[in-house]
């Protein structure tokens, strides 16, 4: 299984962390060792001291796939999810400054969080999928996919360019604006329109 992700996907974000509207998709990849499943707990890692979330609506790999054309992109995802990309901003931030990769301040352990998956059927529109982020009973962070900078079809047919799709593989979408750091002891809660998905403690 392959974590894909998708940087600056969203313009306000982007411009939130005073970086550039990107051209073609900000990729990076998590191992599966960043994944938490089943609502388990964050455990708040001694290497950082900026932990930020990101919440971002996933999408599920259904088949085998390369080089796939934008217009069948669709028959290669069969559900949606929603996901925590946490990022160690102290550490990304000090890597960015030397041009270095910055892997390390986003596919560390524990660094992604996953809800389970809904059927696409379930949705009217994907490009009109409302999901947020609440902290604590507060919402944080809010966001509707009509907002991405590259769509779902988009985002697979470009990553298949340069990576054989495989069934199970998780694509992380893009965050909205309002990131923000964790603290021990917050309660995060992630949903798709007023579903409850996902629910995190940080310990």
């Amino acid at each position: 299984m392959k974590i894909f992700a998708i940087g600056r996907n969203y313009k306000e974000h982007a411009h939130e962390l005073g970086n550039e509207v990107p051209e073609e998709p900000v990729i990076f990849l998590k191992p599966e060792t960043a994944v938490i499943r089943n609502n388990g707990d964050f455990y708040y890692p001694d290497f950082s001291k900026d932990i930020h979330y990101e919440v971002e609506i996933l999408l599920l790999v259904s088949k085998e796939g390369k080089n796939i054309e934008k217009k069948f992109a669709h028959l290669y995802y069969d559900s949606i999810g929603v996901g925590i990309d946490f990022t160690a901003r102290d550490l990304q931030q000090k890597l960015k400054s030397k041009g270095l990769p910055w892997e390390i301040s986003k596919a560390f352990n524990g660094s992604a969080p996953v809800s389970s998956f809904l059927p696409k059927e379930q949705f009217v529109d994907l490009k009109n999928i409302d999901f947020h982020l609440s902290i604590d009973n507060t919402i944080k962070q809010k966001g509707n996919t009509q907002l991405l900078i590259f769509d779902f079809d988009y985002i697979i047919s470009y990553l298949s360019k340069f990576f054989t799709l495989k069934k199970g593989d998780i694509i992380f979408t893009g965050t909205p604006s309002g990131v923000g750091p964790i603290q021990i002891g917050n309660v995060l809660e992630a949903f798709i329109g007023e579903q409850k998905m996902l629910h995190v403690e940080i310990k």
